[in-house]
């Protein structure tokens, strides 16, 4: 990819390997011409860029200049671009600007991402700016913002359009025409009565391919799948998915529609879920912003805590070889193998961790099918094993003869035998109590795999070779 000069010769190349030199350079061109008072320049570059692309060259930018070429956009434009800078970049943005500028802007924002650009400011910032925001304002933004971080609720959006079931299909589409500008989505249309009580919903295909004056309750789908604004989000993301939905509507307690969670919203709830469920596979506590982001005391705390609890688990480990101390003088070729066999009963255990927490977030299986699958993982394991015995018993016999080719080979069989067991059941054991799965963590599992390992080599050795 040839190197731009300038911004008028810039073009975004989706397919190069390092984009990011780019957004450096642009942001560097966009500085020096902010700082030469070249704003149209910026401003004529800016609207020819896709909103996501200038958000990355903002977050390149100073405080000063970001906001100086925020300026620069037409308000919708601005609305939508803050949505696409990370959060610590929108509540600096947010904090630089005037109070009137600012209510300005959240007015323009789309309803959930103007409720979370609120949760983030300071509760003086919250009640400076409530009084310059209009009352329905005011009110969708409280009730939004009320809901607890991890619900359905923090992540839907009252952006939604509405129907009446006596409209005439002639209506209904001048009605979506008079919503469109306002709502999240038009592709889909809820039906409610007078008291918002949900009642049907309405694709805008059926809508269009409909009589003109064929009535809306005719042709809705009256058993709507939808939600609790209480449930959590991950269940939101999950129905989506499965139902094929562009959204699904939200309900409170008494049937009213509240809310609606669409389709991005469900895969950025997604993308959080598999985030986090790498961090506890790796026995890392939550972490509240990103790992670039995150301070070395965030991260520090984030760690010590099972690292420090495995440490303790693994002095079992160093017990269990002082306790076979005399097997261990009497034949020093077992401790060649000693590295190999716990690493493979640690490894055995955390693919079959692995692929149960999996399993279990995508509810391909559920803890019911427990007993099913520890059978199917007992048969799949001890070939697993005894593969491995065979393999390892070559070597047995090239250190130590055949009694300690034997030896480890029994003792792999049983140590892949235990460690695939084990992990394939931690994760059930983990959502039978009602903890996260993901928990069941390769750390976890390995320090697990290693205690046993350890007794179940050295206990086998000491029967077989007599001591």
């Amino acid at each position: 990819m040839t190197k731009p000069t300038s911004l008028a010769d810039f073009r975004f190349d989706p397919d190069a390997e390092h984009d990011y030199i780019d957004a450096a350079f642009v942001a560097l061109e966009i500085t020096r011409l902010l700082r030469e008072g070249d704003t149209d320049s910026v401003r004529e570059f800016l609207i020819t860029q896709e909103l996501a692309d200038v958000a990355a060259y903002l977050e390149e930018l100073d405080v000063d200049e970001a906001l100086t070429a925020t300026r620069l956009l037409p308000l919708h434009d601005q609305a939508e671009l803050i949505g696409y800078l990370k959060p610590s970049s929108q509540l600096v943005v947010a904090t630089q600007m005037r109070r009137r500028e600012l209510a300005a802007l959240m007015s323009a924002m789309s309803h959930d991402e103007r409720a979370d650009l609120f949760k983030q400011l300071d509760e003086e910032a919250q009640e400076a700016l409530l009084p310059a925001l209009s009352k329905a304002e005011r009110d969708d933004l409280r009730r939004l913002a009320s809901y607890e971080e991890w619900t359905v609720g923090s992540v839907m959006t009252s952006d939604y359009a509405t129907l009446k079931p006596e409209m005439s299909a002639s209506e209904a589409l001048e009605a979506l025409r008079a919503q469109a500008l306002e709502a999240e989505t038009v592709y889909t249309a809820y039906i409610v009565d007078d008291d918002r009580h949900l009642i049907g919903v309405l694709d805008l295909r059926d809508l269009l391919i409909a009589r003109r004056r064929q009535r809306v309750d005719s042709i809705m789908d009256t058993e709507p799948v939808w939600i609790r604004a209480d449930a959590e989000q991950e269940e939101a993301a999950r129905m989506i998915a499965r139902y094929d939905l562009i959204a699904l509507p939200v309900l409170d307690t008494d049937d009213r529609l509240v809310g609606i969670v669409t389709a991005d919203d469900a895969m950025d709830v997604a993308a959080d879920e598999v985030t986090e469920d790498f961090h506890k596979g790796s026995l890392v506590s939550p972490l509240e912003t990103s790992v670039a982001e995150a301070t070395i005391s965030v991260l520090y705390k984030a760690r010590i805590y099972w690292l420090v609890l495995l440490v303790f688990g693994n002095i079992f480990s160093g017990a269990g070889i002082a306790y076979f101390e005399e097997i261990i003088s009497a034949h020093l070729s077992l401790l060649f193998f000693l590295p190999l066999l716990i690493a493979s009963g640690g490894n055995a255990g955390t693919q079959s961790a692995t692929l149960m927490v999996r399993a279990l977030a995508t509810d391909d299986v559920r803890p019911s099918d427990f007993g099913r699958l520890l059978a199917r993982e007992l048969a799949i394991a001890l070939a697993l094993g005894v593969t491995m015995a065979l393999a390892v018993s070559v070597i047995g016999i090239w250190r130590g003869g055949v009694e300690i080719a034997v030896v480890v080979a029994l003792a792999m069989t049983a140590i892949v035998l235990m460690g695939s067991l084990m992990g394939m059941s931690l994760p059930f054991i983990f959502a039978r109590f009602n903890r996260d799965p993901a928990a069941a963590s390769g750390p976890l599992v390995t320090s697990m795999a290693d205690i046993l390992g350890v007794l179940t080599y050295f206990g086998i050795a000491s029967v077989l070779l007599d001591i």
